[in-house]
Parts: C-alpha cells; structure tokens; sequence
C-alpha cells in the first residue's frame, strides 16, 4: 500500500492509499498531535480517547467512521493506527475545540489544490511511471525531465532551462547567460566516488537552472546517481530540515557538512517503494516556508 508523510507546521501526519475506495487515510493521533501541538505520545493518545468517548455519548458519526490501518511507527514496526478518511478529518478537525483546528483545516483542505500539491502529487507517480529506469542519471536532459514530469501543466517553462537570472535569500545563482558552458561543464563532472557525486550536485545547486522547483527536481537527480554508481540513496527522513538548508547555504564555500549528513543517511533501499515515496515527502517538506 502507498504510504505518505504530510507536514503540518513541521509535524508529520501519516496517511496510507486504499486503493479500493480510492483515497487517502490518515493517522487520527497524528492529527490530534498537530492541532494540539503536543509531542508526548501519551497525552495525545489520553486526549483522542476522551474525546472518543464524548462523541460517542453525543451520537456524533465520527467515531463510527475510523478505521484501524497499520501504519509505521518510529520504531520501525507496523502498527494498528486509529484512521480517518479525508470528510473524517474535517469532521475531527472541528469536533476540536480551539482555533489551531482551523488553521489546521485550513491547510488541510487547501494544501493539495496549490501547484506543490498537484506537483507532489505527479512526483509520487514517478516510481510507477517506468520514467526513472530510462533517465541518463548525471546528466542536464536528466535533470530537466525530472523537472518536466513534476511541473507539466502547472508551469509554462517546465523542463526548460531558464533565460533569466534569480536570487534567493541574499544568494545570487549562476548567470544565465553563462549556461552554455557551466551547464555541460557540470554534466561532465566525474560521478564515480560518494564524494564528487555530492561535488556534482552542489554546483548544479549553484546552476539553479530553472525559475522554480530546482531543490526538488535535483534531490531526485543526486539518489538516480548515488542509486547507480553506489547502489545507494538518501533516506531524507533522516535529515532534519533545519540542518538539511543551513548545510545547503554553506555548501557553495564548504560542503563538508552537507556531505556528513547525506553519509549518514545513505541507505541500500534503493528499489523500496515506501523509502521513494517518504523521500519525496521529505523533499516537498525541506521547501515549505523557503
């Protein structure tokens, strides 16, 4: 079954694909943790209980509509999870008497109708696709499918590489007028060792050759790398976002640090289907609020 991980205000909500009802299933303590802003597991779970038993005596539907799916815990092992379709978790979100329940609904309601939703969306589709196996890992032409396939339809210059030059926060990237040549040169740039693979993917950083979507697109391009020459790719979830981005920044001048974290999170899952799907999670979560 497909699994996946939404953030909500750098929290994470479970949910799992029923494929014969055709929708999304999510984790209710999940949820209840997000909009009460509580990380101890117990209280969460007291609350959930409490709360259970008072719509029950209200005759609310709610209760009647959770289900139990196993879904993966922390520890690494399937357990059963209270779950709620998507009108369950409306219906959850204003059963919670305080306002974090609708800026909670807000995001949950809202969140997969934005172009990184319907993107995330294509981005999941890419393991069944078939798209990746016939990908030239290292390459621009690799690269700018990436990119094609995540935003066709939602932006006009998808897999195009750019014409005008950008900035972001304070950093100017690489000229445009210059791609004809750092573009190529950064194609031929060796792939053989860990070491220059993350060298490689640090200078197409630098490049930022599309308008928008360049971090997304080139975390795919980087595990098509490590997956070939090192039969390995990251485990993203490992790699907190805080230190993912500040090691991303001082890569340009030092990227000792961004290369102990993606060592460290290198995993030999490189076929897992699960293991893709969390990373393009991790993916879409690392650009939230950048």
């Amino acid at each position: 079954m497909k699994t996946s991980i939404r953030f909500y205000d750098d929290r994470e909500v479970r949910a799992i694909w029923d494929d014969s009802a055709s929708k999304w299933w999510f984790s209710v303590l999940d949820i209840v943790a997000a909009i009460n802003r509580e990380s101890d597991y117990a209280k969460t779970r007291n609350y959930w209980k409490y709360l259970k038993a008072k719509l029950k005596k209200e005759g609310g539907q709610l209760v009647s509509a959770t289900t139990q799916l196993k879904l993966r815990a922390p520890d690494g092992k399937l357990h059963l999870t209270d779950c709620l379709d998507s009108d369950g978790v409306v219906a959850l979100a204003k059963a919670i008497p305080n306002s974090r329940a609708t800026a909670f609904l807000d995001w949950f309601v809202y969140s997969d109708n934005t172009i990184d939703g319907q993107s995330k969306k294509k981005a999941y589709a890419l393991f069944e696709s078939g798209m990746l196996a016939g990908l030239e890992p290292g390459s621009v032409k690799c690269l700018q499918q990436i990119h094609g396939y995540l935003f066709g339809g939602l932006y006009d210059f998808a897999g195009q590489i750019r014409s005008k030059n950008i900035s972001k926060g304070g950093f100017t990237f690489a000229n445009a007028l210059h791609f004809p040549t750092t573009l190529p040169a950064i194609e031929a740039m060796p792939e053989t060792t860990f070491d220059e693979i993350v060298d490689k993917y640090v200078e197409m950083n630098i490049a930022h050759p599309f308008m928008e979507g360049n971090g997304r697109s080139t975390r795919i391009w980087l595990d098509l790398m490590l997956k070939r020459t090192l039969k390995r790719c990251v485990d993203w979830s490992l790699i907190d976002k805080s230190a993912y981005l500040d090691a991303m920044r001082r890569s340009a001048t030092d990227a000792s640090a961004l290369k102990a974290l993606l060592n460290g999170a290198l995993t030999s899952k490189i076929n897992d289907r699960e293991m893709f799907m969390k990373g393009i999670d991790y993916s879409y979560y690392y650009e939230e609020g950048e």
